[in-house]
């Protein structure tokens, strides 16, 4: 008989997920957290929805249990304060696509280059692995 391995403690282990630096890993609290938030984008599938919300977004808003915080991140289309509340990216192209913006230029919106140069950046093959790897690793 082989002994089992030890359990890791999946509170420590999530935590570790949040080393990660510019990466929000979207876990079970995160879903918990942001489920208003992302109910709220896959409404837009809808064509009348989204006619809807063009018309008064905050309006369409209020119709959804989303906090004041998420609100004022979605009228400022702030995705990474969006990531941050438990919005998921894929849920948030809904709001892209409303808005009439690529994924890849919205995505853009969350780093610190403009839309070319994150385009040139994915065009040359992306991030380095090397770098930027830990937060409190500092490398």
């Amino acid at each position: 008989m082989t002994e089992a391995a030890p359990r890791q403690d999946i509170h420590a282990y999530l935590a570790e997920l949040e080393d990660i630096p510019g990466t929000r890993v979207f876990t079970a609290a995160r879903a918990r957290k942001g489920y208003w938030i992302n109910q709220f984008a896959m409404s837009l599938m809808k064509a009348e929805n989204r006619t809807r919300f063009k018309a008064d977004e905050r309006a369409y808003m209020d119709e959804w249990a989303i906090s004041e915080d998420a609100k004022q991140a979605l009228l400022a289309r702030d995705y990474n304060a969006l990531l941050e509340l438990g919005g998921n990216v894929y849920f948030l192209s809904k709001l892209f696509s409303t808005d009439g913006l690529p994924f890849a230029e919205a995505v853009s919106t969350m780093t610190d280059m403009s839309w070319p140069e994150y385009r040139q950046m994915m065009l040359d093959g992306g991030r380095s692995p090397m770098g930027n790897r830990s937060i409190k690793g500092g490398y």
